[in-house]
């Protein structure tokens, strides 16, 4: 059982770096515009998700839905 909550901690963990970058990689994105080299190309992908979302009705909006949980903060219990 130890075990298996070490694995949810470095996974909750590695969860918690991504989504940091992704945030940093949204506001350098915004702030110095696309021609950054590693982070030029994120808002205009976030952009393509939200129109794909969008076009795909019901199913977007679960999809949605998932994403919004996926990004809640919540314990790794």
């Amino acid at each position: 059982m130890n075990g298996l909550r070490q694995a949810k901690a470095i996974i909750g963990a590695i969860t918690d770096l991504g989504l940091m970058l992704l945030g940093l990689a949204i506001i350098t994105a915004i702030l110095i515009g696309p021609t950054l080299p590693f982070f030029g190309g994120v808002v205009a992908n976030l952009v393509g998700i939200v129109k794909q979302l969008g076009d795909n009705g019901l199913v977007g909006l679960i999809a949605a839905g998932i994403i919004i949980w996926l990004f809640s903060r919540r314990t790794l219990a």
